[in-house]
């Protein structure tokens, strides 16, 4: 079992950052993989960046390329997102994922684990 607690959201301006933390607990020497996902109200759970813990390769969708950076301390076990120039379109729930089955990375639903998700607010 891995447990996940993400935080870091909060309201702020566009054009704003923030940076979120992901803190992995548990059997965390398996994992292979740990991305962020969000969720606006009455939308589907959308992929945003992943990174391989291995040897840190990126991906990222591409409405958040050039403005978002995933990274993570694998002393720590922790992940981040810096999210900079942020949007409007940027607000929504945003979660941290471990472990996603065959690497499918972009597919929630591949998925085992999960943070309980932190707030990120936009204004314009």
């Amino acid at each position: 079992q891995v447990q996940l607690v993400d935080s870091g959201g909060g309201l702020v301006q566009a054009g704003g950052s923030l940076r979120l933390s992901c803190a992995a607990s548990g059997r965390t020497f398996s994992t292979k993989a740990m991305a962020w996902f969000r969720q606006a109200p009455g939308k589907v759970r959308e992929f945003v960046a992943a990174i391989l813990w291995s040897d840190g390769s990126t991906y990222y969708r591409d409405s958040v390329k050039g403005r978002f950076t995933i990274s993570r301390d694998i002393a720590k076990n922790t992940m981040y997102l810096q999210m900079n120039s942020l949007k409007p379109e940027d607000t929504a729930v945003y979660y941290c994922a471990a472990d996603p089955r065959d690497l499918r990375i972009g597919d929630y639903t591949a998925y085992a684990y999960w943070g309980q998700g932190t707030q990120v607010t936009v204004s314009s």
